[in-house]
């Protein structure tokens, strides 16, 4: 080989590897460009949603306005704001003079009815033996048929006269059952075992019946009303237990058990309804109160 054809081979290599060195570097840089492209547009992991939050109003069961069963003037109190009451206890009274002195009248009416129906018991027991003995006479016909009717008569209407005594009896002791219910409503009595949380009157005050006069609120079983969007309504379930805390110390931890689940989603709103029995004491909890419910979502 000459020299001149040796240095075109050599010439001809040279290019060949520039060729492929820029091939292999445009190569790289779009491969570059392309993991880049890809590593923008790949979507950010998004955090799973493991709790919810809820929140809703602290109630009780038993919570009432004690309204007046009858009109009259309030002629005493018995109980304060504050006060913790049982049930059937006084709470206050009505001026209760007149009723007094109707159910006085009343009982003397009903002692002198029932009086009454033992003197024409006592009569016709006398009625019962005078009938026998004219009849015996009648029969050994030593007397009329006449004197016998008179005392079969008689004995008839001895025995009338107990039928409208007991009558009478029975509507006097009606009466007085009557008065003495009216009575009863002059006592203001808690219904049921709670704590006194208003008073609507004082002393003096004339109502009327349906005038609220006491407000009466149990303490005890303390439970949460909340909400959850529809999404959650087939993963909380009744005897499910929830976390919950005060709105005002976040920080405070009660365990509720859930006894409600509505089956139905209101549609305004897009949520369904639930209730929680607290369990255990909770002295920081009052009813009235806002309370946090916590529901973990992946249950």
């Amino acid at each position: 080989m000459n020299r001149g054809m040796a240095l075109l081979l050599a010439i001809i290599a040279s290019l060949s590897l520039l060729g492929c060195s820029k091939s292999d570097t445009q190569s790289f840089s779009a491969v570059s460009s392309v993991a880049a492209k890809a590593e923008h547009s790949a979507p950010a992991a998004q955090p799973q949603e493991t709790d919810y939050v809820a929140s809703g109003p602290i109630i009780v069961e038993d919570q009432v306005d004690v309204a007046a069963q009858r009109a009259g003037v309030v002629s005493g109190l018995q109980a304060e704001v504050g006060q913790t009451v049982h049930k059937g206890q006084l709470l206050g009274t009505l001026d209760d003079r007149q009723l007094r002195a109707e159910c006085e009248a009343a009982e003397d009416k009903l002692r002198t009815a029932e009086a009454n129906v033992k003197d024409w018991e006592a009569e016709t027991r006398m009625a019962e033996a005078d009938y026998r003995r004219v009849k015996s006479m009648h029969d050994a016909e030593l007397t009329t048929q006449e004197n016998l009717d008179h005392a079969r008569y008689k004995l008839d209407g001895s025995k009338y006269e107990i039928e409208k005594g007991q009558h009478e009896v029975g509507t006097a002791d009606a009466n007085l059952r009557a008065l003495r219910l009216e009575l009863e409503k002059t006592k203001i009595r808690a219904p049921f075992d709670g704590i006194v949380a208003r008073r609507y009157v004082r002393v003096g005050q004339a109502v009327a019946v349906g005038d609220r006069l006491f407000w009466v609120t149990a303490v005890r079983p303390l439970r949460v009303k909340f909400t959850l969007p529809e999404r959650y309504i087939d993963k909380l379930h009744k005897g499910q237990t929830l976390n919950v805390s005060s709105a005002d110390d976040p920080n405070g931890n009660h365990t509720a058990k859930v006894i409600q689940v509505s089956p139905v989603v209101d549609p305004s709103s897009g949520t369904f309804e639930a209730v929680a029995e607290i369990i255990g004491p909770a002295q920081d909890l009052r009813p009235g109160m806002t309370a946090n419910v916590h529901f973990d979502t992946l249950r």
